[in-house]
């Protein structure tokens, strides 16, 4: 296992062109950027494998804690695994050893080799925005079609009683970056999540991927003002033709017009000229993923070890949190359990 900064041209190489080869990692997570981004501010190690004629089969970044590693981005990657080529075996358990006794994983695509290890799998949703707004709606729920269609009758509630409403897609705009990580702040704080921005580097590493502009790998930021408001904006990566939702933020005090939906249905319409065809909405059962969504992939969790007792601490521990998110009365327990 080497540092990201330590890889050869070989193997920067090796990893674009296993990614290139399997459809499944076209999520910007995979992209060696971002693991060059987060690698600035906390450091990456890479395990390289290479099979009998040295040729390189698989990479994976990943973060060490003490005897525990967690994949790059951790706690924020919404898609986790190595990068290989389709139908290649995988063998975490070569992970370990030389003081490492664990590999935890919480988004991981599901990839032959981890099964006896997966605790448990979420959906994780998507939308298809291929033909913009008429190919959503084509593709759409019911739920979908019928959010969207509020969405434009506030749209034009809020050019009447806010002022003209304007939409950027893709804006390279600081200011408008630091109210993203604001009112997303105020979100956790509201709800009891962990501030993911109380960490060091973290607001860094969103200013420095807001200002990568590699046409394969970058930032994305995207506003949505009515006359001198910011409604709702998003922070999010691209790679290629998929975006990923990442931060989604709103002004709690402009909550009646449901901004969330509006910044969603401009994207969506925006996305043939942003050359988009899919955004990935992340894990999670909230309710405008439900109500948007077109399709759904998987991604796992649990716990690599050759340790049965500490598998089976996370399995209790995965079982509490599954029972706790089940009952909005539990659900800051869930957030706190979640932390530790």
């Amino acid at each position: 296992m080497k540092r990201f900064d330590e890889l050869t041209t070989e193997e920067l190489d090796a990893w674009h062109k296993l990614r290139a080869a399997n459809p499944a990692l076209d999520s910007p997570y995979f992209h060696p950027g971002f693991a060059a981004a987060v690698h600035e501010f906390e450091a990456v190690h890479v395990a390289v494998s290479r099979d009998e004629r040295g040729e390189i089969t698989s990479l994976m970044p990943c973060h060490r804690d003490g005897s525990v590693l967690r994949p790059v981005g951790w706690p924020g990657a919404d898609f986790q695994g190595p990068v290989l080529a389709p139908g290649t075996a995988f063998r975490p358990l070569e992970l370990l050893g030389r003081g490492v006794r664990g590999l935890e994983f919480d988004h991981l695509l599901e990839q032959e080799g981890f099964e006896p290890w997966i605790v448990s799998r979420r959906a994780s949703p998507y939308v298809d925005v291929t033909g913009g707004l008429d190919g959503y709606l084509e593709r759409a729920s019911r739920t979908g079609k019928d959010n969207m269609g509020q969405a434009r009758r506030r749209t034009a509630k809020a050019g009447r009683t806010l002022g003209p409403v304007r939409f950027e897609a893709d804006t390279v705009d600081p200011e408008a970056l630091e109210q993203v990580v604001r009112l997303k702040r105020a979100q956790y704080a509201a709800t009891g999540a962990r501030d993911y921005f109380a960490e060091p580097g973290r607001i860094e590493l969103l200013t420095r991927l807001l200002h990568t502009r590699d046409p394969s790998f970058g930032g994305v930021l995207s506003t949505l003002h009515a006359g001198p408001h910011l409604l709702a904006a998003h922070f999010g990566m691209r790679s290629g033709g998929v975006l990923h939702w990442w931060f989604p933020v709103y002004d709690p005090e402009h909550s009646g017009l449901a901004p969330g939906w509006i910044l969603l249905r401009e994207l969506v319409a925006a996305a043939p000229a942003l050359g988009l065809t899919r955004i990935d909405l992340g894990r999670g059962d909230d309710e405008y993923k439900r109500r948007a969504k077109t399709g759904e992939s998987v991604v796992c969790q649990g716990l690599v070890t050759r340790s049965p007792a500490r598998l089976a601490v996370r399995r209790a521990r995965d079982s509490l949190v599954a029972t706790a998110r089940r009952s909005e009365l539990l659900r800051r327990l869930a957030h706190k359990i979640r932390n530790l």
